[in-house]
């Protein structure tokens, strides 16, 4: 059996067995093809998989925009035979609006996390869904994953965190 791979947004890419191995290259055009779309931000979460000549798109937007322009330009990669878009647009909501501003805040706050905030596309991804923040992307180290949902779950309004932040190997 082959190796299919899931890259996700923005630095990590793991495997899950499949019956066809992608195509390197195609792998690293579309990633890029995703890192390069203007309006994606720090709400937003892209994640793909690459199955033969297949690319199913995941993750969750908070721009109904980012969920096409992401199918658009995935579709154009070379080797790229269909794409699936199972990209979730998050409702608009004011309170979740007001989370999303007041999480990044408070995170950027923090004297220790502050080396993740000043990158144009940081690795830390804040999604909030009707009151719930998941925290996605990567971190260097395992107190930093602790202080972020810590500090996540200490901003008003926020019903649950999830912590799905990988550690930097």
């Amino acid at each position: 059996m082959k190796t299919r791979f899931l890259w996700l947004f923005p630095l990590v890419l793991s495997a899950v067995q499949s019956q066809s191995a992608p195509d390197p290259h195609m792998l690293k055009e579309v990633r890029h093809e995703l890192v390069m779309l203007p309006d994606v931000n720090i709400f937003d979460n892209l994640e793909f998989k690459v199955d033969g000549n297949t690319v199913t798109l995941m993750g969750q937007v908070t721009n109904p925009v980012v969920k096409s322009e992401a199918g658009n330009v995935v579709k154009h990669v070379e080797g790229v035979g269909q794409v699936i878009n199972q990209i979730e647009v998050l409702p608009l909501s004011p309170n979740d609006q007001e989370i999303r501003r007041a999480t990044y805040l408070a995170l950027v706050r923090q004297p220790q996390l502050q080396l993740y905030f000043t990158q144009s596309l940081p690795p830390i991804r804040i999604i909030v869904k009707n009151g719930n923040v998941t925290l996605e992307g990567v971190v260097s180290s395992k107190a930093d994953s602790d202080l972020v949902k810590l500090t996540a779950n200490t901003v008003p309004g926020v019903f649950g965190v999830t912590n799905n932040l990988r550690i930097e190997k």
